[in-house]
């Protein structure tokens, strides 16, 4: 009979935090730019240059810290890790090892139905290093510093983790929790979240972890999910014949689907931590703390409890709508702008949706306003549009955001309610359509559904299909 094992993973997550500054000094944190403009010289390590630390930061990781239920260590400091790294200007980097600001949290995930609490280790501040960009042509590497000294917390976790479901499920959670809170956009494709992931295999039943390593260069969940697949096969492949897993980096090939060996795991004494001398402790006062905990906004689980009793919406939109901050913000807001909460849901449900997956974009790079969304519901309402022309103009409102008052307006796609013009439209089709007005006194119930698209089709879309309705069926029994 075949060893059965078990996967045991911890990860650990970079946040690029969304301060409009660096950690230690004045310059842009803006992703993208021209190489080496977002910088200075205290982010490329001049000798000399001081740091000086964002406030910010430190207020960004304490929330992130409330939200996950950890301890925040109110008197904490920085440390310098040393190494050496052609993207790492100064030789070091600044971060905490002994005193991290966030220590001994946790987040609870549901997978197949069953809820688990991930636990979270610690969160620490840290800078982030520049880039590496090989240019093929000219066979070297160059560098750019624009992303030295972009402020990131690193959030590590307790191995709690079994599987590649879990892993999902507690990255999903966790950008969520940080995306509500403002304090990144956590764009995997932008580099503003990555994880690594630490991964090594046990017999089933055994006490004792099997030796783990380290995967880099992940920057989707579906690559994080293969990468895992992958590693864990490679581990148990390496067991069964009898050989050692050794504890190192690799970096995982998401084209290939294979990972390879970058170098040997370092452990913190390979670093030579000492207390960062050119940084003051960093002291949280109760004070301090609770003006950050009374600004923490709603988080989603509380917001879809809110949800179930505030609004008459099923449970699958208020998963889909509180799923995205940006979406459950257009939600809300829409609805203060007087529309009804279902209206806005449906909105949001059906047409929304399917343009963000027709245009292949994320809910959070949706540009259309609340106010034009009210406005075009408040339109239907009033009987102005109907549901068929909406649909048209709603497809301009989310591309351009257009004001549908206007537009309806400019482009005379008002409903016709004048029962006269719509008599004398509905009289033309039914004179033209001799066989199915036959077909309707027959008993053929389509026959109908054809003359009221026929007449909506002579009107350009513009009639108000209930007045169609009941006009068109008087003039069938009368003819």
């Amino acid at each position: 009979m075949s060893k059965q094992y078990e996967t045991v993973i911890g990860l650990e997550v970079h946040v690029e935090l969304a301060s409009k500054t660096k950690i230690f000094c004045g310059c842009s944190t803006e992703f993208g730019g021209e190489p080496n403009t977002h910088t200075c010289p205290v982010c490329t390590g001049m000798p000399g240059s001081l740091p000086v630390l964002n406030k910010q930061v430190v207020e960004y990781a304490i929330a992130v810290g409330l939200a996950t239920n950890c301890t925040i260590t109110q008197n904490c400091k920085f440390d310098r890790k040393n190494y050496f790294y052609p993207d790492n200007p100064q030789n070091y980097q600044i971060s905490q090892l002994y005193y991290p600001i966030c220590r001994n949290g946790g987040i609870e995930i549901e997978t197949g139905g069953i809820k688990k609490t991930i636990g979270i280790h610690e969160i620490h501040m840290e800078e982030d290093a520049g880039k590496l960009v090989h240019d093929p042509w000219e066979d070297c590497t160059l560098v750019d510093f624009n992303r030295s000294g972009v402020p990131l917390i690193e959030i590590v976790s307790e191995p709690d983790m079994r599987s590649a479901e879990e892993v999902i499920a507690y990255l999903e959670k966790l950008r969520l929790i940080i995306q509500y809170l403002g304090a990144s956009d956590c764009k995997l494709n932008e580099g503003s979240m990555r994880a690594d992931v630490n991964l090594s295999v046990r017999e089933m039943g055994a006490a004792e972890f099997g030796t783990r390593t380290e995967m880099k260069n992940l920057n989707s969940f579906k690559a994080i999910a293969r990468a895992i697949d992958g590693e864990r096969k490679r581990q148990i492949e390496l067991l069964e014949m009898g050989k050692s897993v050794i504890q190192e980096t690799r970096r995982w090939d998401d084209n290939k689907e294979y990972s390879y060996a970058m170098r040997s795991k370092e452990d913190a004494q390979d670093y030579r931590y000492f207390p960062e001398p050119d940084l003051v402790p960093i002291i949280i006062s109760d004070e301090w703390l609770e003006r950050v905990r009374a600004a923490q906004p709603e988080l989603r689980d509380e917001k879809k409890i809110r949800y179930k009793a505030e609004y008459d919406i099923p449970d699958y939109d208020i998963d889909i709508i509180t799923g995205s901050k940006h979406l459950a913000d257009l939600f809300e807001d829409t609805i203060a702008c007087g529309s009804d909460p279902k209206e806005v849901s449906n909105w949001l449900m059906g047409e929304t949706m399917k343009l963000v997956k027709e245009k292949e974009i994320e809910p959070e790079d949706i540009t259309f306003s609340p106010e034009n969304l009210a406005k075009l519901i408040a339109l239907i309402k009033e009987g102005s549009i109907n549901r068929s022309v909406a649909k048209d103009v709603f497809q301009r409102i989310f591309e351009s955001d257009i004001d549908p008052e206007s537009y309806v307006e400019e482009h005379g796609l008002k409903t016709v309610n004048d029962e006269g013009a719509l008599r004398t439209a509905i009289e033309a089709v039914v004179a033209a359509n001799p066989q199915s007005v036959e077909d309707y006194k027959g008993g053929k119930t389509k026959a109908m559904g054809f003359l009221v698209g026929q007449t909506m089709k002579a009107m350009q879309g513009k009639a108000d299909p209930g007045m169609v309705n009941r006009i068109l069926k008087e003039i069938l029994e009368q003819a």
